[in-house]
């Protein structure tokens, strides 16, 4: 019994960390560089005969060059609801349209907007890393409190809690990794 519940707390630590990466996975990815990139539009919801909906799922959005996204939506229709969407959205993007495309040029990044980006994905690591700790400080308090209730030995405690440092290691080296990529790209020019 005692070894399923440990079993379960580093699962379980595991989860949340992996969670927790997710989730500073998607914010990094709206942090926006000077190049363009498909995922940009994801979250921009257009409305769709009442319904809003994702640019994406009412256009197909593709790479015109490493600066410019085409948007070419599914139905003539939208056009105007779309360029309309993108430049109500708060990614300061200017759409024009060309007939049934939409081009999506990506504004050069000035020096001062590169340094407040930099500053923005360090805090969003920086709470990454700290959420870490708090999933092991809560896996590790949960140890202690089996032992207290004698479910489980000191021996298994000290295992538990290593494993539960290396977890912890491993996924603060991935922000970290994370962290360095999106620093690089915010900084090429």
């Amino acid at each position: 019994m005692a070894e399923m519940t440990i079993a379960e707390i580093k699962q379980a630590a595991e989860q949340k960390m992996g969670k927790s990466l997710d989730a500073l996975k998607n914010d990094l990815s709206k942090v926006r560089t000077g190049r363009a990139h498909t995922g940009i539009l994801d979250h921009v919801m257009v409305d769709y005969y009442g319904n809003p909906t994702p640019v994406p799922q009412v256009a197909s959005v593709s790479l015109a060059d490493s600066r410019t996204l085409g948007v070419q939506p599914y139905e003539k229709s939208m056009v105007g609801k779309i360029e309309k969407a993108i430049r109500d959205c708060d990614l300061g993007l200017n759409p024009a349209s060309h007939g049934e495309t939409i081009r999506v040029p990506m504004p050069m990044l000035t020096e001062e907007r590169r340094r407040d980006l930099i500053k923005v994905v360090r805090g969003e690591a920086e709470a990454a890393r700290v959420a870490m700790r708090n999933i092991r400080r809560d896996a590790n308090g949960t140890l202690k409190d089996m032992v207290k209730a004698k479910t489980a030995t000191e021996d298994e405690e000290r295992r538990t809690q290593d494993d539960v440092q290396k977890l912890t290691d491993k996924y603060i080296g991935e922000i970290d990794k994370l962290l360095a990529e999106k620093e690089k790209d915010l900084l090429a020019v």
